[in-house]
């Protein structure tokens, strides 16, 4: 169908998955993090507004769970009908992750329904906020086992290999494979982070448009700290990953920075061109840059895409999703750090409409970088599903019936998608969070409006 190669609907099908299920999946992941510190701030302070910012976005949270919990399955069924090949060859060594990921999940979603109908029935509100505990580690859970999934495909191991089957199975030693740290450590920092920049984007954006009250104010506060502390820890975990990368996946390391040639003192290429001769060309070069990126010695000699075999290179065009991600995360990183240094000072205006729009993009931006990321990490290692073991190929399906599936789950995703907008439109439009103030705590409304003029 659509005169495509069947390995190529199967690998665009995945690809429109899991970049759709990304956004659902981040959110579930950071957003329980946010609820619970808003939720514990209340207490402490006995500020109603913080409360407030709990329910309003445990409201909108439960939603994307719900298309989250579609998009997840899609992958669990795709899987075996896209991947059969691969899944032949290593789903008995993946499987215990996949099953503690739903675990994790049913932990996570039976907790949540708990938290979401306990509001104001304890007498000690603590009681009620040691509920969004587990909601915390179950998301968080859910992302690590899945991540194991994915970082065993890039460093695999825990089993034999005897005449084309994995034999003599460790699932332990399969989950905890090499990638494993730098990978769970990115994904949970990045998911959080970018669930706190999405909030404080939001915030941003109503202050900016409807002149938003003390509650917004404070929103943007909390949230702003949360997206600076999560986007140190983020960079963090990107140096890491890209130490991992030097040491186990150097071609990929090698592919995202336009290295060709080994080299000491290597240079990091940002952005630029290649020409015919995949010459560099109109390229910022940072000196000894990449060196120190991979081993934190500016000296070090680092492995060039040279001394990896043609067919198991990664194409060259992720070195702009590699710029990108990292771009965006150094403007997270210094937009909430603006943020708050003008917050700090006596003098500063941390609420001035030009730092408004500027954290308002960096919601949305957040959410472009989980999407780049993915792909460099994703597409990066190509040509290999099981790297050493099975090409993407060697793994794909071939039914003739790929584009129709393709069809049918793009039409599925546009549906939730829609209903996704619809709904949080019909939870929260007509429904200002000063109107909800009023009417739950009337004794803080009064404060909340003389924020606001």
């Amino acid at each position: 169908m659509f005169g495509f190669e069947t390995v190529e609907v199967s690998r665009a099908l995945t690809a429109m998955t899991l970049l759709f299920h990304a956004i659902f999946a981040t959110l579930g992941v950071g957003v329980p993090v946010l609820v619970s510190i808003a939720e514990l701030i209340g207490i402490k302070r006995k500020d109603p507004h913080y409360t407030l910012l709990a329910r309003r976005w445990t409201r909108g949270y439960t939603i994307t769970v719900a298309v989250g919990v579609v998009t997840g399955t899609a992958i669990g069924l795709q899987l075996s009908l896209i991947w059969p090949s691969f899944m032949r060859l290593a789903g008995n060594v993946i499987a215990l992750p996949l099953f503690m990921e739903t675990f994790a999940f049913f932990f996570e979603a039976i907790f949540l329904g708990i938290y979401l109908y306990t509001w104001d029935r304890f007498k000690k509100p603590i009681y009620h906020w040691l509920l969004s505990i587990p909601v915390v580690i179950g998301g968080t859970m859910s992302a690590f086992f899945i991540t194991t999934v994915n970082s065993f495909m890039n460093t695999p191991q825990g089993f034999e290999l005897e005449e084309g089957r994995f034999t003599s199975v460790d699932p332990i030693a399969a989950m905890f494979n090499p990638a494993t740290p730098t990978k769970v450590f990115h994904v949970i920092s990045s998911s959080y982070l970018t669930a706190a920049a999405v909030l404080a984007g939001i915030a941003a954006f109503i202050i900016l448009v409807k002149k938003g009250s003390l509650y917004h104010k404070k929103a943007l506060k909390l949230t702003m700290t949360a997206t600076f502390i999560f986007a140190i820890l983020t960079a963090l975990a990107g140096d890491l990953s890209a130490k991992f990368l030097a040491e186990h996946q150097p071609e990929k390391l090698a592919a995202g920075e336009w290295h060709f040639e080994s080299e000491e003192g290597a240079d990091l290429v940002v952005f630029g061109t290649l020409n015919e001769n995949n010459e560099v060309e109109n390229a910022i070069r940072i000196p000894n840059a990449l060196s120190f990126l991979a081993y934190g010695d500016f000296n070090a000699e680092v492995e060039g895409l040279e001394e990896t075999p043609e067919n198991e290179r990664p194409p060259l065009w992720i070195h702009y999703m590699f710029d990108l991600m990292v771009s965006i995360g150094f403007y997270t990183l210094g937009i909430s750090l603006l943020f708050l240094v003008l917050w700090k000072w006596k003098k500063g205006n941390p609420f001035h409409p030009f730092l408004l729009w500027g954290v308002a993009a960096a919601g949305p931006l957040t959410m472009l970088a989980i999407e780049f990321g993915w792909i460099y990490a994703e597409v990066g290692r190509q040509p290999w599903i099981l790297r050493g073991f099975m090409t993407v190929a060697e793994g794909s399906t071939t039914s003739p019936y790929i584009g129709w599936m393709f069809a049918l789950f793009a039409a599925v995703y546009f549906v939730l998608a829609v209903g996704c907008l619809l709904t949080l439109r019909k939870i929260f439009k007509g429904k200002p969070a000063e109107l909800e103030l009023e009417h739950r705590f009337p004794n803080t409304a009064a404060a909340s409006r003389e924020g606001q003029s």
